[in-house]
């Protein structure tokens, strides 16, 4: 007798730079869900191998890191496009001298000079941008979806899982590429060239000098966990799903981290103006789609009711832990708002007084 059909599950979708995953309880998460290659359905015939087919139609096999690489290609060649067009922007304004980097560092006005140091902020930029979307995709495949979206539940996964690599992608080419500005700026023999430019683009303090004392370890820190956790979903089936969500949900400091280091460090919004406010207000859909989520929550177990009187000392601990975060998300939504709408977002009036670096970036 045949087993009952099986109802198809989506792909399963995740990595960088998305905010919190829910853990349906009735409805099961995105990554927990069974492929449809595990579960047999009416008419199916195992393979020798243990996988399932029905006539020449074979069930796709589960997510692997493999196969989300091949997938990545047309998102990536975006995303180089994207870059390209950045780094002929930056040049433009450089050349123009109607960018603040000029105004902080009149010297790198010499593009032949410093073209590589432009070409790491363009892809800096993008990184950014894709991690953006990222998180994105993340929230909309894990909160309450809207009726209508361009793709289908399965693409939006593959898509965000494709993203989530490019943007691991091009953090570290962002990170290499300042470390090879720096050994072609240094006048050292070139073992102690390349030493000094990976101590200070990749040791946590090795850089010395200026806003790069805090903000290059900001960003090193949000390299060091990009890879990490964007790579678990690929392994979940072996740490368990629990664990999996648990340590899924520190991906959004990934992002908190680079929006961070982007505006400590990023001369192009170095100063108060339209540009530094407009990456303040790119946060506020990020943050109103995580309050979303956490005010409907799929999983029963991540509602706020009221905690029973009679229960225990950790459960009146957890309610007040998600009735907290709640609070802190909103909080941050009302920030947001108020940065966009008085314009005051943290930029500086005036340069500051120390722009000394060994690459001469402070």
């Amino acid at each position: 007798m045949n087993p009952p059909p099986a109802p198809a599950a989506p792909e399963h979708g995740d990595v960088p730079e998305h905010g919190d995953i829910p853990e349906h309880g009735d409805i099961p998460e995105h990554g927990d869900i069974p492929e449809r290659a595990d579960v047999p359905e009416r008419g199916d015939v195992p393979e020798p191998g243990g996988q399932p087919v029905t006539g020449t139609d074979r069930r796709p096999a589960r997510p692997t890191l493999g196969s989300d690489l091949k997938a990545s290609g047309p998102d990536g060649l975006v995303a180089l496009v994207v870059t390209a067009g950045v780094f002929a922007l930056l040049l433009t304004r450089i050349r123009a001298k109607t960018s603040s980097t000029v105004s902080v560092m009149p010297f790198m006005a010499d593009i032949e000079g410093f073209w590589m140091y432009f070409l790491s902020q363009a892809f800096g930029w993008a990184a950014l941008l894709w991690a953006w979307v990222t998180v994105i995709l993340g929230l909309l495949l894990s909160g309450p979806r809207p009726g209508r979206l361009p793709l289908s539940g399965p693409r939006l996964e593959r898509l965000h899982r494709t993203t989530s690599l490019n943007t691991i992608a091009l953090i570290a080419a962002h990170a290499l590429l300042f470390a090879a500005e720096l050994v072609r700026h240094d006048t050292a023999r070139w073992h102690s060239r390349v030493y000094s430019a990976f101590v200070e683009a990749f040791v946590p303090g090795g850089y010395a000098s200026g806003t790069g004392q805090i903000a290059i370890p900001v960003g090193q820190a949000a390299l060091y966990l990009a890879v990490p956790l964007g790579l678990l979903f690929y392994i979940r089936h072996r740490i368990g799903p629990r664990t999996w969500r648990v340590l899924h949900r520190f991906v959004i400091v990934v992002y908190v981290l680079s929006v961070w280091h982007t505006l400590l460090y990023g001369t192009n919004v170095w100063y108060d103006g339209w540009f530094r406010t407009t990456i303040w207000l790119l946060q506020l859909p990020i943050a109103a789609l995580l309050l979303v989520r956490l005010l409907r929550p799929a999983r029963r177990s991540e509602r706020l009711s009221r905690p029973a009187r009679t229960a225990s000392g950790a459960g009146r601990a957890g309610w007040s832990l998600r009735f907290g975060g709640r609070l802190a998300v909103a909080g941050i939504v009302v920030a947001i708002l108020a940065v966009v709408l008085s314009g005051r977002d943290g930029g500086r009036s005036i340069p500051p007084a120390d722009t000394s670096s060994t690459h001469n970036h402070g």
